[in-house]
């Protein structure tokens, strides 16, 4: 069954720090841009941050400097690393595989609350 199952979301405090994880079974995992978004309540899913099949990372604004996205391939799963976080930080964060630059296969989603 293809799917992507994340994991890590949770209740932290300002200034705190999370490890979200992203499990993929999918074939050809290594070929395919991978990424994390982020949906707070009222507002709309927004890019956090993907990372290429070779490594390359991009980033949302609001999170350069303070969250890291980062893949194994031998493992099938992207990471994203969550440190100084925000009471604004706090949304469930989804998975993503992204084909031909279409956001084609989300995972569940996983909460993330930052309290003040």
């Amino acid at each position: 069954q293809v799917r992507l199952v994340e994991s890590g979301g949770g209740l932290v405090q300002a200034g705190g720090f999370l490890r979200l994880s992203c499990a993929a079974s999918l074939n050809g995992f290594s070929f395919y841009t991978m990424g994390w978004y982020r949906q707070a309540p009222g507002k709309q899913r927004e890019l956090v941050a993907t990372i290429s099949s070779g490594g390359s990372t991009n980033y949302a604004d609001h999170v350069k400097g303070r969250f890291t996205i980062s893949r194994d391939n031998a493992k099938n799963a992207v990471y994203l690393q969550m440190n100084s976080l925000k009471p604004e930080d706090t949304a469930v964060y989804y998975c993503s595989r992204v084909s031909f630059g279409t956001n084609d296969l989300w995972g569940q989603g996983t909460q993330v609350t930052v309290s003040s």
